[in-house]
């Protein structure tokens, strides 16, 4: 495509850069560039990409985006625009030739619970035969092909070359997460949701937006349209407070769902037992017998959500059923780890005071003895959510191990002092130990038959974010480890 021909999809303020040349790739990242490339540089949080505008240049980059009035030394190669995420997103559909055209977005966003959903919905959307992908937190697949996540929701010149490949594998559909950061900062700008799901605010980011009405507003984008239409339909949980907000916006269509209330989609009986949850789902399509491997109070209204999915997206009722009752488990989302052992372990990402709250709820159903907690708390993150956390687990657990979680450059002790104000305010017995292996070493040593352990805050991720960068650590491996030497798993 012809650098004139692109440019004619995204305003412009001013453009040095002649029209004529060929744009064969886009980039915001210095080391991606080859000869061809169109270099977005951005100013982000912590980097800013201007200063590897000369480092983009030397690697080929036909010319420069910004938001920054051109360098005299840089004017015959500069391109000024009014918002470089916009003109990103608008340039990623010309030379993409819009794939998002070809496929029904679902975005799901909230604090908690949009991983589980996410998957939930992938399987409805299984089990009735509409093939599609999933871009998350985890992990994002598209056709036959699984990338390891590096943000829940990618910048939008990768979601497209993610959607190409999707649409030309044969799918129909995009499952996202939409995290509160990529809606500030537009990294969905332009795309066209059927269907937007709500599934709660609680605190979170808060070192990012600063208070509880930026995060919701945030949020809110999704479901006004963010550079394109409104969705088609919105999916809100009414249990929450700021999900009853949202219904103040108009739509063409919505459904609430909930735990409680007059929600249209909600539970009339519910079950449970350690195999997992049986429900009757009431609906505006009439009534869904569910049955379910997930357990707790909060997976159920992750199943209500996707429940509300499925009938927004016409799916019947069977192939719904179908859905939910054949998702076994979701990576680190309350993912058992079983070596023999007389006493349950769970692992789970719970990393808010209230997702903790929430795994502990649903662990202290299983619990025939002591409810055991291991938490940290992450470094460069909302400092205020520490005692809170520590306060939770303290409230609800018997025994606590605090212990250390991606401190990043801060130091792990004095983030362990935060939660630790918490923590003492319960009374409860707690052990502390900085290095997690050994706090996981510790409190499966500390359990007994019939206790419940559960290793909280980094699920599914497979290292630790320490001031020197990332090393290998994954909980479910250090568990079976420690489990194994402890005598347990051996014929």
């Amino acid at each position: 495509m012809k650098l004139g021909e692109l440019l004619r999809e995204l305003p412009v303020l001013q453009v040095g850069a002649d029209g004529a040349s060929e744009i064969l790739s886009l980039a915001y990242n210095s080391g991606e560039v080859r000869p061809g490339t169109l270099f977005f540089a951005i100013q982000g949080e912590k980097a800013d990409g201007h200063v590897y505008v000369p480092r983009a240049l030397e690697r080929g980059a036909v010319a420069v985006v910004s938001e920054r009035a051109a360098p005299p030394e840089l004017a015959g190669c500069w391109i000024q625009v009014p918002a470089i995420r916009r003109a990103l997103a608008d340039a990623g559909r010309a030379l993409f030739d819009h794939p998002e055209q070809h496929l029904q977005l679902i975005g799901i966003t909230g604090t908690n619970g949009k991983t589980t959903t996410s998957y939930l919905v992938e399987s409805v959307l299984q089990a009735a035969g509409v093939p599609c992908g999933v871009f998350g937190t985890i992990e994002y697949r598209m056709g036959g092909r699984t990338k390891t996540a590096t943000n829940t929701t990618p910048e939008s010149i990768d979601l497209l070359s993610y959607f190409a490949e999707l649409v030309k594998a044969g799918g129909k559909v995009a499952v996202m997460e939409v995290s509160s950061h990529s809606l500030a900062q537009e990294r969905v700008w332009g795309f066209h949701f059927a269907v937007a799901v709500f599934t709660n605010l609680t605190q979170d980011h808060l070192d990012y937006h600063k208070d509880f009405e930026h995060y919701f507003q945030a949020k809110r984008r999704l479901f006004e349209g963010l550079g394109a239409p409104p969705p088609d339909w919105a999916v809100i949980n009414t249990d929450d407070p700021w999900g009853v907000r949202l219904l103040e916006l108009p739509y063409a269509h919505r459904l609430t769902y909930g735990l409680n209330g007059d929600a249209q989609v909600v539970p009339k009986q519910v079950g449970s037992s350690p195999s997992g949850t049986q429900a009757v789902i009431a609906t505006p399509a009439g009534k869904l017998q569910i049955s379910s491997a997930l357990l707790g109070r909060a997976n159920l209204a992750n199943i209500l959500a996707a429940i509300a999915t499925g009938v927004a997206m016409g799916i019947s009722n069977a192939k719904i059923e179908e859905g939910v009752a054949n998702l076994q488990a979701v990576p680190g989302r309350f993912e058992r780890i079983d070596e023999g052992q007389p006493f349950l372990v769970v692992v789970d990402y719970a990393h808010t005071d209230d997702a903790l709250k929430n795994v502990l709820k649903t662990a202290r159903e299983l619990t025939r003895h002591r409810l055991m907690v291991l938490f940290g708390c992450g470094g460069e993150r909302d400092r205020t959510k520490r005692p809170r956390m520590g306060e939770a687990a303290g409230a609800l657990a018997d025994f606590v191990v605090l212990t250390s979680d991606n401190p990043r450059s801060e130091d792990p002790l004095l983030i362990m002092a935060d939660a630790l104000v918490g923590l003492q305010r319960t009374g409860k017995p707690y052990l502390a130990e900085v290095d997690r292996g050994i706090a996981i070493r510790k409190a499966l040593e500390e359990a007994r038959e019939g206790d419940v352990v559960v290793l909280a805050g980094k699920g599914h991720e497979t290292y630790q974010v320490l001031k020197d960068g990332k090393i290998d650590f994954d909980d479910r491996e250090v568990a079976r480890r420690v489990l194994r030497e402890m005598g347990y798993g051996r014929s």
